[in-house]
Order: structure tokens, then C-alpha cells, then sequence
């Protein structure tokens, strides 16, 4: 089966941008890229048949217009395109059922100049069965660092650094993998304390950890060069800051399901909000 890239479009520069990645990427993966618009939602309070003739003509012009961008920037791509008469935060979810990688822009077309990631991309990010990426607007990144990875150190890594080790050996592009803890440590309901409080060996057990979680990785992806960031600090404050010189930050979602966005935890949130370049949010499992 061909490798299958949705992207969610809406004619705003953010799903222009978003447009060029996930071709980029299908391209890259060798399998198709299906557009994806919803226009039921935008016209909710239409109350004539005109008004909503008219919305869905501008679906079908905005997809054409996607559609084409896509082709000219990778003539050989198989690009297919969907209108769908839905609301676009049920039409992108239910397409991730269906979907290998759902890619969105940053922005939407609410109205809210504020808000620094719209409500579905942070909604589809939080409750997607697939892995999204969130494409924020930046200058063109091809002399950018590489591959940004969180590892948490706790939870499963294997989907995150799966997709991160992935991506940098597709864009042949080291990979940095990022393990921000607290000092001093906390221990929850019915766990034991570190024997050792002192700070340096702290340090040197969070090095052990990280250096743990990556060692098969090193001998499967041979040809990634791969750099390594253990620090005393917010995961969110790093991997905000260090996204500005990196073409991709991969996180994972490891929050509770019943949590205001599902499980994209606090620092996922963050990072998918604050980020400086497109943001992988990749679900645990």
C-alpha cells in the first residue's frame, strides 16, 4: 500500500504552507497526497441556497488551487482532492482514521489573529489516530538544523523516535534528541526516592537514560548522525527555543484522555503552540 498523506486546506496562507510540506513529504515517503476541505462549517448560518452555493464553489476553487500547487512542485506526485459537506474538525479527524500522516496549517481561517494555532489543528493534534504534523509559517528552513526530538524517559518511545529517525534519514539530516528533568526529583504516590540527591549524579543517571533509550537506534539507523541533550529544565522552554534552528520537532502524546485536548499533554501543547517549525505530534501507541 502507497504510503498516504492527507492535508487539511482552507485557501489561508497557513494551508499554503502546509500544501508545500505534505508534498514535500508524500513525495519523499513515494506515496500520495489527498487534499482535504470542509466548507459546511464556514457557512453555518448561511440562510439562502446562494450563499451556500457560493461556499462550496470556493471549496472546489480552493482545492483546485491546492491541487495544482502540489502537482507543480512535484509533477510526478498522485494527487487527489476531497470536498467534503462537513465541519472541518470532524472532517480532518475522521480522515486520520483513514490516513497515514495528517498534515495541517498552523492557522485557520476563525478570525482569531491571536490565536497562535487554530482550533482544529490543536484539536486533530490532540485526538488523531495518525501522526500530525502542524505546519507553522516560516522562511525557507533548507540550511535549518535537523531533526528535533523529545524524549521523555518514562513513557513509551518507541512511536516518537520511530517517526524522528525516519524523517532524518528521509531528509538525510542529523537528529537531536532532547531530555529536559527537574532537580530535585519528585516522587509520586507510592514511589520510592533516588538514593543520591546531589545534583551532578542526577545528571549522570538522566545521561544513563537517555544514552539507554537511543542505543538501538544508533545501530539501526547507522547513517544519522545523532546528537544528544540531556538538561535541567522545562521540556516545553527547550524545545520551543531550540525549534528555531531545527526543519521538524517530533513529540510525543502521552496525556490522560480525559484531559480539555485528550492526551496532548502540557508540554505538547506548548511546543505544537510556540513552535518555530513544523511540529510532529506522534500518538504513544
Amino acid at each position: 500500500m502507497r504510503y498516504r498523506v492527507v492535508v487539511g486546506i482552507d485557501g489561508t496562507d497557513a494551508s499554503h504552507d502546509a500544501v508545500d510540506w505534505a508534498a514535500d513529504e508524500a513525495r519523499q515517503r513515494r506515496g500520495s497526497l489527498h487534499l482535504l476541505h470542509a466548507w459546511f462549517g464556514e457557512m453555518a448560518q448561511a440562510f439562502t441556497g446562494r450563499a451556500t452555493h457560493l461556499s462550496r464553489d470556493a471549496g472546489e476553487e480552493a482545492l483546485g488551487a491546492a491541487a495544482e500547487q502540489a502537482r507543480l512542485r512535484h509533477p510526478d506526485l498522485a494527487v487527489t482532492t476531497e470536498l467534503v459537506d462537513g465541519h472541518a474538525r470532524d472532517a480532518v479527524l475522521a480522515a486520520a482514521g483513514e490516513a497515514e500522516l495528517l498534515v495541517l496549517g498552523a492557522r485557520g481561517s476563525g478570525g482569531f489573529p491571536r490565536l497562535l494555532v487554530g482550533s482544529t489543528s490543536l484539536d486533530a493534534a490532540a485526538r488523531a489516530a495518525c501522526p500530525v504534523v502542524v505546519v507553522h509559517p516560516a522562511a525557507d528552513r533548507a540550511s535549518a538544523g535537523g531533526v528535533l526530538a523529545g524524549v521523555h524517559g518514562r513513557d513509551p518511545e518507541q512511536p516518537v523516535l520511530d517517526f524522528a529517525f525516519e524523517a532524518a534519514v528521509r531528509r538525510e539530516l542529523p537528529l537531536l534528541a532532547v531530555h529536559a528533568w527537574s532537580y530535585p526529583l519528585v516522587a509520586g504516590a507510592g514511589r520510592a526516592l533516588p538514593p543520591v540527591f546531589e545534583e551532578g549524579h542526577i545528571k549522570a543517571e538522566q545521561d544513563r537514560l537517555l544514552a539507554e533509550v537511543l542505543a538501538g537506534y544508533r545501530q539501526e539507523y547507522p547513517g544519522v548522525k545523532v546528537e544528544t541533550l540531556s538538561v535541567r529544565s522545562g521540556a516545553a522552554r527547550e524545545l520551543v527555543a531550540l525549534s528555531a534552528a531545527h526543519q521538524l520537532v517530533v513529540v510525543g502524546r502521552h496525556g490522560t484522555a480525559r484531559g480539555p485536548l485528550g492526551r496532548l499533554g502540557s508540554v505538547s501543547q506548548a511546543v505544537v503552540q510556540h513552535g518555530q517549525c513544523p511540529v510532529a505530534v506522534v500518538p504513544a501507541g
